[in-house]
């Protein structure tokens, strides 16, 4: 712990991706624990900034939507305005882009911290090195919180979501969900390789065996949705939309959720829904949440040879690390998941 009189704030540019979003809050917890009395914000766009109400020990989220595809100076100039009434003593630049240390280089914050990348001296003062030898993506990230050369701890916090129980029984409500056991299904994810096409089937056997059933995801998921709902004649429920909140709230409100390796995954491990992981291109070490899955579900039969490809298109094998997961086994694990949860 540094010095507990310091109490400029801190500014987290973290990445913008939902999943990479939630483990941000790693950062945050070990902030906390280095500096107790910075307040810490974070800068978020529109469709993560329903997270950040959620999550413990930050201040505020400074919403700013930047274009991925162009440089937009003027947006950042404006960013950067908001940025200095705050009045940041450090600034936090996770992702190694150019772009991403913009705004709070005009913005005059005497420390940004980042890993080197894209050339930015100037932009980052307090460059860090030695970032391709941290194993995971976490590493990478939650380093950047500790003091420079600092050893990695044993364990990382994990990221936390708290969500009010009465919110979640409001949404319920709101949506006529009734108040029984549910199985929230997370069948979209960033690359189709990622996604596990046995959800109708699943979904079939979890409404056979007397569970509700929810479909959750954005507006890319909306036909997938109504492919589920159609296999279960109808009982399944559509949630897909735009807002994540709606998300949040389902995974909170769920008995168990039932994801690819997706941001919905992420949400749901950090709320403390007991989770399945379905993973096939991907490495769990690498990128299942640090909360832990109730269940990580891989193909079993055999390991294959391209496994973790990392793809985000299978080039190999015609999928058969998906493919080989069967509906019956997703079922089953959601069942015995359900029940070991039931009496702790």
């Amino acid at each position: 712990m540094e010095d507990s009189a310091d109490t400029r704030p801190i500014l987290i540019v973290p990445y913008m991706w939902i999943g990479d979003f939630v483990r941000g809050h790693t950062v945050v917890r070990v902030l906390k624990q280095r500096w107790p009395n910075r307040p810490v914000d974070l800068l978020a766009t529109s469709l993560c900034a329903p997270l950040v109400g959620y999550m413990p020990g930050v201040r505020a989220g400074i919403v700013w939507d930047l274009p991925r595809s162009r440089l937009a100076l003027a947006k950042q100039r404006g960013l950067a305005s908001e940025l200095r009434a705050r009045g940041y003593g450090t600034a936090l630049v996770l992702p190694r882009t150019w772009k991403a240390a913009i705004a709070p280089a005009l913005a005059g914050i005497p420390e940004r911290v980042g890993f080197f990348g894209e050339a930015r001296f100037g932009l980052i003062n307090r460059m860090r090195w030695g970032e391709k030898a941290l194993p995971r993506f976490i590493d990478k990230n939650a380093a950047l919180a500790l003091p420079d050369s600092a050893p990695l701890p044993a364990e990382w916090p994990v990221p936390q979501l708290v969500v009010p129980p009465e919110e979640t029984a409001r949404w319920r409500q709101a949506n006529g969900l009734g108040t029984g056991p549910a199985v929230a299904l997370g069948p979209g994810s960033v690359g189709a390789s990622k996604r596990w096409t046995y959800y109708p089937e699943a979904a079939r056997l979890l409404i056979e065996r007397g569970l509700d059933v929810w479909v959750v995801g954005g507006p890319g998921e909306k036909t997938l949705a109504q492919e589920i709902v159609s296999a279960t004649g109808g009982k399944a429920r559509d949630l897909t939309g735009t807002d994540l909140r709606n998300g949040i709230l389902a995974m909170a409100a769920a008995s168990v959720a039932i994801s690819n390796d997706s941001g919905l995954m992420h949400i749901a491990a950090a709320i403390g829904t007991p989770t399945m992981g379905i993973f096939g291109p991907t490495s769990p070490y690498l990128w299942a949440p640090l909360n832990g899955l109730a269940a990580t579900v891989l193909q079993t039969k055999s390991k294959l040879s391209c496994q973790p490809c990392q793809r985000t298109v299978c080039t190999m094998n015609d999928h058969r690390c998906m493919r080989d997961i069967a509906a019956a086994e997703v079922a089953d694990i959601a069942q015995r998941v359900m029940a070991q949860s039931s009496v702790r």
